[in-house]
């Protein structure tokens, strides 16, 4: 039995929404499908795509709270002109209400994505 408690606890932290609290973040983010402007896209079970505004982002994210921690993230490569690529720069945001709050490797605030409808 104890096995199976354990191998439950484990399984439990690959959850999406592993900390239970906070605003769940699956959705899309940003202004969607409109050139130029960055918006993501985090799906159930982890997959993330989006765009910086320029540049394509996939990868992958998970949540512990209102945290949403970003990983595995590859973008393409390219030069758009007057086009701020901030979003590539996110490993963590932050979720409140309809508000993601980005954070870089430093966790500096580098930009807010709203909830899209």
């Amino acid at each position: 039995m104890t096995a199976i408690a354990a191998l439950a606890f484990a399984l439990s932290g690959c959850a999406t929404n592993a900390g239970g609290a906070g605003d769940d973040a699956t959705g899309s983010w940003g202004k969607i499908d409109v050139q130029g402007e960055p918006s993501l896209d985090l799906a159930e079970g982890g997959a993330l795509s989006g765009t910086d505004g320029c540049n394509r982002l996939m990868g992958t994210w998970t949540q512990d709270g209102d945290t949403v921690e970003f990983s595995e993230l590859a973008s393409t490569m390219m030069a758009c002109e007057g086009v701020d690529t901030w979003l590539n720069l996110a490993t963590t945001g932050t979720v409140n209400g309809g508000t993601m709050t980005l954070h870089d490797a430093d966790n500096n605030t580098i930009g807010t994505l709203e909830r899209s409808e």
